[in-house]
């Protein structure tokens, strides 16, 4: 029986390409769409892991931890300075490290921070080392500079408005391993200098806005750089986070208990001053956005699977009758119903169970092809990867498929061999 099936699909290879094809395409869309969304879920998880909880001025809870944790330029109102203060000295933080956020390098951001965050979340340097004086940048692993290489910020993109910092440039002092997240893209400064950059020195103490898109004028630059100018070669003191600071962005916390964490969060929503978020809270509602399109799409590839295995259904019951006078002619020669009807079934069942393999295959190549495209704009890793649900899904599709071959199989049954010679 085998034998005679593969000759068949060999005799029939046209037909049986387009079958194939026809049921790779719509199993691949609803894989595709499915891997993709777990994708995202668990890289964007996984990059904000390592931040427990941020503390921005009140505004966008998505927003903040779209900026903080993923980079994602926007012009955030700044906090007053004097909430670092406190958090470095609350018991109940492990620590706190401000991020500024506004310059660029190539597309690149670049981020003002302390040596305590890249020590706490960044896993060591692969080159070079931590940033000793303003001057000095340490670069994620996928940003294309070697130590001892400048950095030229600009502030804002270049080509959405930006210019770029007069007579500012940073040497790189250090490579970072790579870490999967969004700050493998960054480059990251010492916060003092990108406060003295922008007119903000240690002194001034107060709480204004920062346009972080990069739509300050030049002249107001060039005006801060006279008063405020960043001195290089100035070796770093942070002890100076007990003095009067300038506005800040966001704070990153690493509070010492879970306990912890929810007081903090609690306490630093309350006060007016402030927003406190849990960044996997956040993108939880983020989740329920992502579930409800990935459901509309689920629902649209549903329908173009039924649609296929209506069109199938209609093209192998058109190639039964034409194949009339063969399955009666077999039957003439003795072969029975059930060999009729295995061969028949066999056929189908051989060309769906393909097309639903080079489907799965399809949607996986699909989900990794866009998961590379996504990590290398936005910078942390999609990890793509088939789960047990995904086994169960292939089991149903493989049982189906089995049904719906056993329909034209059960008509070639049915079919009266003298009939079939006849016409």
């Amino acid at each position: 029986m085998i034998r005679f099936v593969l000759a068949d699909l060999k005799r029939l290879w046209a037909g049986s390409v387009v079958i194939v094809l026809l049921v790779a395409l719509a199993v691949a869309l609803g894989v595709g769409v499915s891997l993709q969304e777990r994708a995202l879920r668990l890289g964007s998880a996984r990059a904000a892991e390592k931040f427990d909880v941020i503390v921005g001025a009140p505004g966008s809870e998505t927003q903040l931890v779209l900026s903080a944790v993923f980079l994602q330029p926007a012009a955030l109102p700044l906090m007053p300075g004097e909430v670092l203060a406190e958090l470095n000295d609350d018991p109940r933080v492990e620590w706190a490290a401000p991020v500024g956020f506004g310059d660029f390098h190539a597309g690149y951001p670049i981020i003002g921070t302390t040596t305590t965050l890249i020590e706490a979340t960044a896993g060591g340097f692969s080159q070079g080392g931590m940033f000793r004086t303003e001057g000095e940048a340490v670069v994620g692993s996928a940003v294309p500079l070697q130590p001892g290489e400048a950095v030229v910020p600009t502030h804002g993109q270049v080509e959405q408005g930006g210019h770029e910092h007069e007579g500012i440039r940073y040497r790189v002092s250090g490579r970072l391993n790579p870490t999967g997240t969004p700050w493998d893209r960054a480059i990251l400064v010492p916060i003092q200098a990108v406060w003295h950059v922008h007119g903000m020195g240690l002194e001034a103490g107060h709480d204004h806005d920062h346009d972080h898109a990069g739509h300050d004028t030049a002249h107001e630059d060039e005006e801060a750089h006279e008063h405020h100018g960043m001195d290089a070669d100035a070796p770093l003191d942070e002890d100076w986070h007990r003095g009067a600071l300038p506005g800040l962005p966001a704070i990153l916390i690493k509070p010492k208990t879970i306990a912890d964490a929810y007081r903090l969060r609690q306490d630093y929503r309350a006060d007016g001053r402030t927003l406190a978020v849990f960044p996997g809270e956040v993108l939880t509602g983020l989740y329920a956005t992502l579930g409800d399109a990935r459901q509309v799409l689920a629902v649209i590839a549903a329908g173009t699977q039924l649609l296929v295995a209506a069109a199938l259904l209609m093209v192998t019951v058109i190639h039964v009758g034409q194949r009339r006078r063969q399955i009666g002619a077999l039957r003439a020669f003795g072969a029975p119903r059930a060999a009729v009807f295995g061969i028949v079934w066999l056929e189908l069942s051989v060309l769906v169970g393909l097309g639903i393999l080079l489907g799965y295959g399809g949607g996986y190549l699909a989900a990794s092809l866009l998961s590379r495209a996504f990590a290398m704009q936005r910078g942390f890793s999609l990890p793509v990867g088939f789960t047990p649900e995904d086994g169960a899904m292939l089991a149903i599709l493989a049982a189906v498929a089995a049904l719906l071959a056993a329909l034209p199989a059960w008509l070639a049954y049915r079919q009266s061999p003298a009939a079939a010679l006849r016409n």
